[in-house]
């Protein structure tokens, strides 16, 4: 069992604790902070403080599942072969599943979900009851919110905004705001006309 893995390697700031519970068929662990350090959103965490929940403290990498000054809080939880680590916040009821990873100023929160092969990273929040899954990569200072999908091989970066009912598969998007699939479609068919002309003008130099 991957909790037999806990009680051999010691991590560095993290311990379980003896509370447990079981979703979906895993057995979670709470966990609680060994020692003072310094989260970017919580600033000070002290040694006791009882966070969220996890599979296992370490994978079978051997990676550190939660690491960094990075905390997981409230009923989150990871699992699976995800980490979270730098000074990543996962909060609220959000789920960091699959092989996911959340790593430097990142914050999950409330319901979302990040699973598969995503990654969010850089300054990025993903929030709400959104989820990102597939290969998809959120970075940047960009926000993922209220119901939105964003999956596949998407990548919304920079300042972008993707909220409301949106689900991307495949957009990438740098400073835009979608809040809508017909805004989506727009944009993909904008995308394709501008890469048929600039074909053109290729062809003809």
């Amino acid at each position: 069992m991957k909790g037999d893995l806990n009680m051999v390697k010691q991590h560095e700031y993290i311990e379980l604790t003896t509370e447990t519970k079981i979703e979906f068929g895993i057995t979670f662990f709470r966990i609680r902070a060994k020692k003072d350090f310094t989260n970017k959103y919580l600033g000070l965490i002290k040694k006791g403080t009882i966070g969220g929940w996890v599979e296992s403290l370490f994978l079978k990498s051997g990676n550190a599942c939660v690491s960094g000054d990075a905390w997981v809080s409230g009923n989150a939880w990871v699992s699976g072969d995800a980490r979270v680590y730098g000074n990543a916040w996962v909060s609220g009821d959000a789920r960091v599943s699959g092989n996911a990873w959340v790593s430097g100023n990142a914050l999950v929160s409330g319901n979302a979900w990040v699973s598969g092969d995503a990654r969010v990273y850089g300054n990025a929040w993903v929030s709400g009851d959104a989820r990102v899954y597939g290969n998809a990569r959120v970075s940047g200072d960009a926000r993922v919110s209220g119901n939105a999908l964003v999956s596949g091989d998407a990548r919304v970066y920079g300042n972008a905004r993707v909220y409301g009912n949106v689900k991307l598969d495949s957009v990438l998007c740098s400073r835009f705001s979608f809040e809508f699939d017909w805004q989506v479609k727009l944009w993909q068919k904008k995308e394709k006309e501008y890469e048929q002309e600039l074909a053109k003008r290729i062809k003809k130099v």
